[in-house]
């Protein structure tokens, strides 16, 4: 245990996600010995990043305007969505260069160990974008894990009744793993392997 400042910051370091007690511990002596300038750009971008940074108010992306760019563009189709649980996840279906339709962002997935249900989640907007009837196909683009697995479930259950053509990523994403980790190869694989989901 350190003294005052020190130990509030690497409290607060370890609460981050993926940060353990010794990385939380690393980064706080990092902060400590470097360049006030260095730790001044930190403090800066952490409070830009809260102060401009917004959900889009379609999809659910993050944005600085109140559409994000994917949304604003007119050259994506309209007629195909893509839905995903996390913004890194349309970070990573973006990389594959496969995908030219427009996305949903739920903002996460069903967890009911960790409290987390339907209500929890943007599916009632999902549904009110489907009513206009322009969008033809959805793609569950769920993690390939527990979780993701029964959102799109859920999904599909909703979704199949509709009428639309609903398919979710096809194999080659290993299952327990996160989408931000795929490489583009398997991630693009996946997105042209994809199925349909029947009633």
């Amino acid at each position: 245990m350190y003294e005052g400042a020190v130990q509030d910051l690497i409290d607060e370091l370890g609460r981050l996600p993926g940060v353990g007690p010794k990385s939380a511990q690393r980064i706080a002596f990092h902060v400590l010995a470097a360049d006030p300038s260095d730790v001044r750009r930190l403090v800066d971008a952490l409070t830009e990043v809260k102060a401009r940074v917004q959900f889009c108010e379609v999809c659910g992306n993050v944005s600085q305007e109140p559409q994000c760019r994917v949304c604003r563009d007119p050259r994506r189709s309209t007629a195909v969505l893509c839905v995903v649980e996390e913004p890194k996840d349309v970070v990573a279906v973006e990389r594959t260069r496969e995908f030219r339709g427009r996305y949903h962002v739920l903002g996460g997935a069903i967890n009911p160990i960790a409290g987390v249900g339907p209500d929890d989640l943007r599916i009632k907007e999902l549904l009110m974008r489907l009513q206009d009837g322009v969008v033809t196909e959805v793609i569950l683009a769920m993690d390939p894990n527990v979780e993701g697995e029964a959102t799109a479930t859920y999904l599909a259950r909703m979704l199949v009744p509709m009428g639309l053509t609903v398919s979710r990523l096809a194999s080659g994403l290993p299952v327990g793993g996160d989408l931000e980790y795929a490489d583009e190869v398997t991630l693009g694989r996946a997105f042209e392997g994809r199925r349909r989901i029947s009633a």
